[in-house]
């Protein structure tokens, strides 16, 4: 772990985020690494930005509810106007709180201006 990766979202699923199947929803835990990835890609970018973006979704196991669920965000790459970043998702179950990686992701953001189009993101020293 790089000291840029930090956990950015915790979050507890109810009830009423769960599947058919009883666990939770896929789309439940997507809107909560898409608001982790881009708090992260807001802040390095040092405005707004827009998901444009997910590749390599994997899910590992399922998320029971209960768990409390850690989101872990790292700028993984930089463009002019996108970043990439890679999120991981772990969720503490139990009570000795045992500790499983549940998904996995990269989510491509896009730096927006005023009107919504793509602007630079600032160089970093």
């Amino acid at each position: 772990m790089t000291d840029e990766r930090r956990v950015t979202l915790r979050a507890i699923p109810q009830p009423s985020d769960l599947n058919v199947n009883g666990n939770i929803f896929g789309g439940w835990i997507l809107s909560q690494m898409d608001l982790a990835g881009g708090d992260t890609a807001s802040t390095y970018a040092e405005g707004p930005v827009a998901t444009v973006a997910i590749e390599g979704m994997t899910f590992h196991t399922p998320i029971l509810v209960g768990d409390v669920i850690s989101v872990y965000a790292e700028i993984e790459k930089v463009g002019k106007t996108s970043m990439t970043v890679a999120l991981d998702v772990y969720a503490e179950r139990g009570i000795v709180r045992t500790r499983y990686k549940v998904t996995e992701g990269r989510y491509i953001f896009v730096a927006i201006d005023e009107n919504g189009r793509p602007k630079a993101i600032p160089k970093k020293a």
